[in-house]
């Protein structure tokens, strides 16, 4: 059973960074806490209830959702760092 989803193990990794990128985000720019832990909430339900649905049509196409999921956490990683950088320069001044 676990042998199914062993493709996905990066995608599930490089997902937590995600997580913690967004958190970081949504306290640089003062985000309701509550709001942000209630929709994060549902949206891994949401993706957990699809991944289950979905796993033997995803694996398929495995290497190309880690692609895209490692891509799009690299840019959240950079546009994270830009804003801090924003804000970290705006405080100064």
């Amino acid at each position: 059973m676990l042998e199914e989803y062993l493709p996905f193990v990066g995608l599930l990794v490089f997902g937590n960074i995600e997580n913690l990128i967004l958190a970081s985000q949504g306290e640089v720019k003062k985000a309701n806490v509550l709001a942000l832990s209630i929709m994060s909430i549902i949206i891994v339900i949401a993706w957990f209830i699809l991944g289950t649905v979905l796993t033997e049509e995803a694996i398929r196409y495995s290497n190309i959702i880690d692609f895209i999921g490692g891509l799009a956490i690299f840019i959240l990683g950079i546009q994270s760092i830009y804003e801090a950088l924003k804000n970290k320069k705006a405080n100064k001044e």
